[in-house]
């Protein structure tokens, strides 16, 4: 079962939102839909309607990936995963393995280095050795989770992409430039990036909970 971009998009919006604002969590159509066109921390970014999420949404529940959960006291509805770790699911997987899921689902291809400085929030890998651990046991499942592509020229690092959507078949389809590396000297500082995109999640965060307080009114 493989998942459109738009399916993958909202089950990673659900996985990372379940970690980072549990209080927010389950998340109403709007939330889900903020969530899903943030543009800190996502990779493409994209501009989904309610009614694409709620399409999305509605072929998840097909599958059996999400389901609905009324509010206490409230007409809102709001929307909850059931990919992994919950008693709907076969999948069963450990805090790391569903922090670099969620990584790969929301920000496409990346290197294990990329993965440990981008999961701060959901998960703390000590060093890049854990990452590769993870990545390993995900790619060596019975039915693999990830795999490592090809290293691109001029390129230190493979990267790595997740098998649960049509990722992989759009990637092969496209050709990826030959550019030349940066000098060492302008790569991008991996600890002030990292800062940023909290920062930039935390306010994408803060405007999803004013949107949800807002629907309550």
């Amino acid at each position: 079962m493989k998942l459109t971009s738009h399916e993958a998009r909202v089950i990673g919006c659900l996985l990372e939102k379940e970690k980072t604002t549990p209080e927010q969590y389950p998340l109403s159509l709007n939330g889900l839909t903020l969530a899903c066109n943030q543009k800190s921390s996502r990779e493409p970014v994209m501009n989904l309607s309610e009614s694409d999420t709620q399409a999305a949404l509605d072929s998840l529940a097909k599958k059996r990936l999400v389901a609905e959960q009324s509010g206490f006291g409230s007409r809102v509805v709001k929307y909850k995963h059931r990919f992994c770790n919950t008693e709907f699911s076969d999948l069963q997987l450990s805090e790391d393995k569903v922090a670099i899921l969620c990584l790969l689902l929301l920000r496409g291809p990346q290197t294990a280095g990329e993965l440990r400085t981008r999961s701060n929030r959901l998960h703390g890998f000590s060093d890049v050795a854990q990452v590769d651990q993870a990545l390993d046991s995900l790619a060596q499942m019975e039915s693999p989770l990830v795999r490592q592509l090809p290293r691109e020229p001029g390129k230190r690092e493979s990267r790595f992409i997740e098998l649960i959507s049509e990722a992989e078949a759009h990637l092969d389809t496209q050709q990826v430039p030959q550019t030349a590396p940066r000098p060492a000297s302008s790569q991008p500082n991996n600890e002030l990036t990292s800062r940023v995109e909290q920062l930039e999640q935390e306010v994408a965060e803060l405007k999803q909970q004013v949107a949800d307080l807002l629907s309550k009114i």
